[in-house]
């Protein structure tokens, strides 16, 4: 029993140190914020929605437009800058959540100007592709909380 219990703790020894290695192998092939993913899709994000607001009545363009591409740009702005305090784990979460507010701000942007200039052609799926940012920023989040090393 001695023997199959040494065995046990053994794998279990080996496969936590696999997972951690595995997490830190993660970590350390990121070479820029440009690589992960969050940044990505916030990027081109924050381009779709400037292209979007492009074609707002001129007098939005300067009010809402305006308003939802600050909030837009901010979220991969915030997510760059955490990325440059990643030494400083609780620097980098909180970089993250305010990029995380950004989405939300965004979200509520879009909301507005989905009722008020898109009733013919709404731009749900753009709403949609944010709130999937959202959750993987928040899913992002939980990862750094949970796993990274300063």
């Amino acid at each position: 029993m001695e023997a199959g219990f040494s065995v046990y703790i053994l794998l279990l020894v080996a496969g936590c140190w696999l997972l951690v290695a595995g997490c830190r192998l993660k970590i350390d092939t990121m070479k820029s914020f440009r690589d992960l993913e969050i940044y990505q899709k916030a990027f081109n994000l924050a381009i779709r929605v400037h292209h979007m607001t492009m074609t707002l009545p001129k007098y939005e363009m300067y009010e809402q437009g305006s308003q939802v591409r600050r909030s837009s740009k901010s979220i991969k702005d915030n997510i760059a800058e955490g990325y440059g305090r990643r030494r400083y784990k609780m620097e980098f979460i909180r970089y993250l959540i305010f990029a995380q507010a950004s989405c939300d701000e965004s979200m509520s942007q879009l909301d507005l100007i989905n009722i008020l200039h898109f009733e013919q052609h709404p731009i749900d799926e753009l709403i949609s592709e944010y709130e999937g940012l959202g959750k993987q920023i928040n899913n992002f989040i939980q990862y750094v909380e949970d796993n990274w090393r300063t």
